[in-house]
């Protein structure tokens, strides 16, 4: 079996291929680079330097996650893409056990830490067991053995849950150094940290974990595919402690019921939410542009690209589970370019637009943009005054710019100092 796997859950970017059991090619880069940057370059560097036709793969291996936000976001637009364009299943791997598994047969505890801020790490508890009876001269299989599943906690708990067990452990992970000291204080079983061939996150262990969930039919479609985080993004953190620290809102609600109503929120007919794009959304996100646009949508492969630069921001409206708004912005030199503005018919007149661009403007301070411009139709008098009520001003027109039907293009400008 062919497996192409990829790894940005964290630092490292990392891409392998094996066939069968043997690794073919393997790219990782731990360095001043973004994943956005040096994925796609990566997959067709081996590509080219092994004769690979991607069409030959027979699955595509990524790391689900947990781990940095964007990276995760990254790796799973890449995946689900590929496995698109060349209809070939995913295999979803836990970050986690993929970095367990780069210690396979040591049979002392190992313990994985990713830095997850916060004075918290993502990590788990695993060892490896032998499967067969261990006789002189016979040669030894394990499997690895899920002490603990992947999660999010602090450095405390999980040097008490080691400290538990009374045995020695090998830590492996990015958290590891940043959390050294504290660790040295907390732990009091014997431990050692894996050198430096192995402590990272690898592709080669996602190809070699995925060869055995193939064997248990483990395989998902790229639509069923969506990464886990195991915990909230910046922004809904400090949107959930604002609204604890304000007492949980006029229902005094807190903690667990908060969660409760929000989901109860997003499944409510009705109430539109803005967020994010993710990787899972695409595929919503084109149909709705393809239904509105037409011609002038932007293809499915176009919108995979654009979301995962470090230099845009995607948002879009979701509304009873569907996608119903979609407005995207990149940052070109400190101009914000608004790319993409679409929004279902049924909620025109419900303020979703306007509510999408506004945090479209609020978050691209964030990423360095300061004034902002779009075209429009010059006879799309709604959408005009839409952007005229967020500040936007005509500085100029391109005469017969758009196609079928035929009409000119607006020039608007929001400027910072305007």
């Amino acid at each position: 079996m062919k497996i192409l796997a990829i790894d940005t859950s964290g630092l490292v970017g990392s891409v392998a291929i094996s066939d069968g059991d043997i690794l073919t090619a393997l790219f990782s880069i731990q360095y001043k680079t973004t994943h956005s940057q040096i994925l796609m370059p990566m997959i067709s560097d081996i590509a080219d330097k092994i004769n690979l036709d991607l069409k030959s793969v027979d699955a595509i291996a990524i790391a689900r996650g947990p781990g940095s936000f964007t990276g995760l976001r990254i790796g799973s637009a890449t995946a689900k893409g590929l496995a698109l364009a060349i209809d070939k299943p995913i295999i979803p791997i836990p970050t986690v056990d993929a970095l367990a598994y780069n210690l396979y047969g040591n049979e002392k505890i190992i313990c994985p830490m990713m830095d997850a801020k916060r004075n918290q790490v993502y990590t788990g508890i695993y060892t490896f067991v032998p499967t067969d009876t261990e006789e002189k001269n016979s040669e030894r299989s394990f499997s690895m053995k899920v002490i603990k599943e992947q999660f999010a906690t602090s450095v405390e708990d999980i040097a008490e849950r080691l400290n538990a067990m009374g045995k020695p452990v090998i830590l492996l992970g990015d958290g590891v150094p940043v959390y050294h000291d504290r660790l040295e204080e907390l732990l009091g079983v014997p431990f050692s940290v894996a050198p430096l061939n192995m402590n990272r996150q690898s592709a080669a262990s996602l190809c070699a974990l995925a060869a055995e969930y193939a064997k248990e039919g483990l395989f998902v479609s790229s639509d069923e595919f969506a990464p886990e985080y195991l915990r909230l993004s910046q922004a809904e953190r400090e949107a959930q402690e604002k609204e604890n620290s304000s007492g949980g809102g006029s229902d005094g609600l807190k903690g667990k019921e908060i969660k409760e109503r929000r989901a109860l929120n997003r499944s409510t007919p009705g109430r539109i939410r803005i967020r994010e794009m993710t990787a899972e959304d695409v595929e919503d996100a084109w149909k709705l542009e393809n239904m509105y646009l037409g011609r002038e949508a932007w293809t499915m492969k176009q919108l995979l690209e654009a979301m995962t630069r470090d230099d845009t921001i995607y948002l879009v409206s979701e509304m009873a589970g569907r996608i119903v708004g979609l407005c995207g912005v990149q940052n070109i030199s400190g101009e914000g370019e608004i790319t993409n503005v679409s929004v279902s018919g049924d909620v025109r007149r419900m303020g979703c637009a306007y509510k999408m661009l506004r945090q479209l403007i609020e978050r691209g301070a964030g990423i360095g943009i300061k004034d902002y411009t779009l075209e429009v139709r010059a006879s799309n008098a709604p959408a005009i005054g839409l952007y005229e009520k967020l500040g936007f001003k005509s500085e100029g027109v391109r005469p017969g710019f758009y196609e079928e039907p035929k009409d000119d293009a607006v020039i608007y400008w929001k400027r910072k100092d305007s």
